[in-house]
């Protein structure tokens, strides 16, 4: 199948700079958005804007949905009709982060319709979606992966084939909690420092270049220190995706208590008034308050 026309519904933190990607790589691309306003500069760069999630897919060889959680994923697919609505042969590819029992029943409903399935969560996020550096986690059948290889190569810069359906999103949530706890005690750990009376910016460096540093202790903890909270990735969705990882873990017989204690941490950041910043914000109701 040559694939021209690809449906991207969800313009979101990520979804905004995959359409735009897509669009630089020369497919017609239509896109569709809950709140409409996301979707103005798109159509200024060329995208068709639907009114609904059905619209958008009608004519797609390819739809991507890059949606906030199950709920909002299962209003789109199914409430909305947009499943219903796509062609014979065309393949659903889900990039969003689903629990995994969600991924298999729409895959079990997009085979009852005769349309390929592909769950395709990333690992990026903002500054990697709008520079198509993505990496996409995939599960699903190798033939939808090679046809639909395209539209995920104008998105990102690697396509990692896991295994059946469900194995992406697998491997998307045991990422996002190691995330997740890490995060969380990094700003335990700031907090601490900040208390202390110890140089913050030596300290935190000293950590970051050291044993418990990784590229994203670095890059989260500068945001910290700044303050800059400017949303890379939403607080509440990173309790969400915590939410999903215990559940997953927990059917496998494994209590995920590190899990839980840091989505405490992002549930609390959020009460605070936090839910619309960055992750690196999780760390503010645990500061003092003269910092």
């Amino acid at each position: 199948m040559t694939i021209r026309n690809v449906a991207l519904l969800g313009l979101g933190i990520m979804g905004g700079g995959m359409a735009r990607q897509l669009l630089e790589a020369g497919f017609h691309v239509t896109v569709w958005n809950r709140s409409k306003d996301k979707a103005a500069s798109l159509a200024t760069a060329g995208a068709h804007v639907a009114e609904t999630p059905a619209d958008a897919v009608a004519q797609a060889d390819v739809a991507v949905g890059m949606l906030s959680s199950d709920d909002a994923s299962r209003a789109v697919w199914l409430d909305a009709g947009a499943l219903a609505a796509m062609r014979l042969g065309s393949i659903l590819i889900e990039a969003s982060t689903l629990t995994i029992d969600w991924v298999r029943e729409l895959a079990a409903a997009a085979k009852g319709r005769g349309i390929g399935f592909l769950d395709a969560p990333v690992t990026g996020s903002k500054v990697q979606a709008a520079s198509g550096q993505l990496r996409f986690l995939v599960g699903g059948a190798a033939s939808d992966v090679e046809t639909a290889q395209p539209v995920l190569a104008a998105m990102g810069s690697e396509t990692i084939h896991l295994g059946d359906t469900g194995s992406g999103a697998l491997l998307k949530l045991v990422n996002n909690f190691l995330c997740g706890v890490q995060i969380a005690s990094l700003a335990e750990a700031v907090a601490m420092i900040e208390r202390s009376g110890l140089d913050v910016d030596r300290a935190v460096g000293l950590l970051a270049s050291g044993a418990p540093g990784s590229p994203l202790l670095g890059a989260v903890a500068g945001r910290m220190l700044q303050r800059a909270y400017d949303p890379q990735f939403l607080i509440p969705l990173m309790a969400k995706d915590l939410s999903y990882a215990q559940a997953a873990f927990d059917a496998q017989g494994i209590d995920l208590a590190s899990a839980a204690a840091a989505r405490t941490r992002f549930e609390a950041a959020a009460a605070a008034g936090r839910a619309n910043e960055d992750i690196a914000a999780v760390v503010e109701p645990l500061r003092p308050q003269h910092c």
